[in-house]
């Protein structure tokens, strides 16, 4: 089964617990019989019985369905969106975010990739991407832009025109794609003993790197964990994650054609550090799952924006030539109950972008001391 989510700067979507698949947004439940999984691969082996295109066959199929962010992809791209999984992708090397004002920045650049040999720097702000201008754009858009998905400039080697500005300086250097591993878990030491922990995707060994951080962070210090922009990645890892500030319980509870079943964390994590959860409009996926697992629980305090809403359950059914077409089959719901596709988790405080560190901050100073 699998949470679709949105990809990020070389963050792969949602796995639960199988293979993910990429560029993956909020889905809704299928809405006729044609969706359903045994109905897709029906109509692709009549299809390839026939001499048509079974992939063809299954498209059409899901545009009937009304499960209306449903895709189908072929053998190639489902293997490229398992190695997005497994921390590796095709790309430049950097990462953007949305101002206020709808203009693309550079946030950061991967020291040895294509975008910090041109020179690029965090600071910059991105004009366009072969051509498309970029003002106004999700981050996401911009991003399958800079990373050719879905077009044929996908490879490495391939290129990719971006238009630049610094200060009053403009221009243009084209680039080409390389194939680069993500760094999904940042840490930084802040003052006062907070260790602040930016994770943006759960792709394979994310949890880990969270529990190094809190094994690495002082005693008697204090944690942010930084979902922002985490457009989500696998189920198993978002679990982990939670167990590593959990004590056992429940994570979240979902429904598959309509059995219950239930998701729980480890015994033995750390249930004493005072601990903020940052999240915003981007927070999607598996990284709402663990949200909701954390401020039901009452172990984090939920400071930011409210989160994308995309809860929903899904299944890659394989078809006869070897693409995968992705089906809803369900929804997810935090411990408390609450249903998280189509309405998102709501933040305990709402800060903007600007503020929440520093909302952060002085919240955990007044959580008090661990012990």
């Amino acid at each position: 089964m699998v949470f679709a989510g949105v990809l990020g700067a070389g963050a792969a979507t949602g796995a639960f617990p199988g293979p993910g698949a990429p560029q993956r947004r909020a889905v809704a439940a299928p809405a006729d019989p044609a969706g359903r999984p045994e109905a897709v691969r029906e109509a692709a082996a009549e299809a390839m019985a026939a001499g048509k295109s079974p992939t063809e066959a299954a498209e059409r199929a899901v545009s009937r369905s009304g499960d209306r962010w449903a895709a189908v992809y072929s053998e190639g791209e489902y293997e490229e969106f398992q190695d997005a999984l497994d921390g590796r992708y095709t790309g430049v090397g950097l990462w953007a975010r949305q101002e206020p004002d709808g203009r693309i920045e550079v946030t950061r650049v991967r020291p040895g990739s294509p975008a910090a040999g041109a020179g690029i720097r965090a600071g910059d702000r991105l004009r366009s991407v072969d051509g498309h201008r970029t003002d106004g754009r999700p981050v996401t858009e911009v991003i399958a832009l800079l990373r050719g998905d879905g077009t044929a400039g996908a490879a490495a080697g391939t290129t990719v025109t971006l238009g630049l500005e610094r200060g009053t300086r403009a221009w243009t250097r084209t680039l080409r794609r390389a194939r680069l591993s993500t760094d999904p878990v940042t840490v930084r030491r802040l003052p006062g003993a907070v260790t602040a922990v930016k994770v943006s995707a759960f792709t394979k060994g994310s949890a880990d790197a969270v529990r190094a951080a809190l094994r690495t962070a002082p005693a008697d210090g204090r944690t942010i964990l930084d979902l922002r922009g985490n457009s989500g990645g696998l189920v198993t890892e978002a679990v982990a994650t939670a167990s590593a500030f959990l004590d056992g319980g429940l994570v979240a509870t979902y429904d598959v054609d309509g059995a219950q079943r239930a998701l729980h964390a480890d015994p033995g994590g750390d249930t004493a550090r005072p601990l903020v959860v940052l999240v915003d409009g981007g927070t999607m996926s598996a990284a709402e799952l663990l949200t909701g697992a954390l401020q039901d629980r009452g172990r984090a305090v939920v400071i930011g924006s409210r989160t994308f809403g995309k809860g929903s359950v899904q299944m890659p059914v394989k078809l006869p030539d070897g693409s995968v077409a992705e089906l809803t089959v369900g929804h997810y719901r935090t411990p408390s109950g609450h249903t998280v596709d189509g309405r998102g988790i709501t933040p305990d405080l709402e800060a903007g972008p600007e503020q929440a560190l520093s909302r952060a901050r002085t919240v955990l100073t007044g959580l008090g001391d661990p012990s």
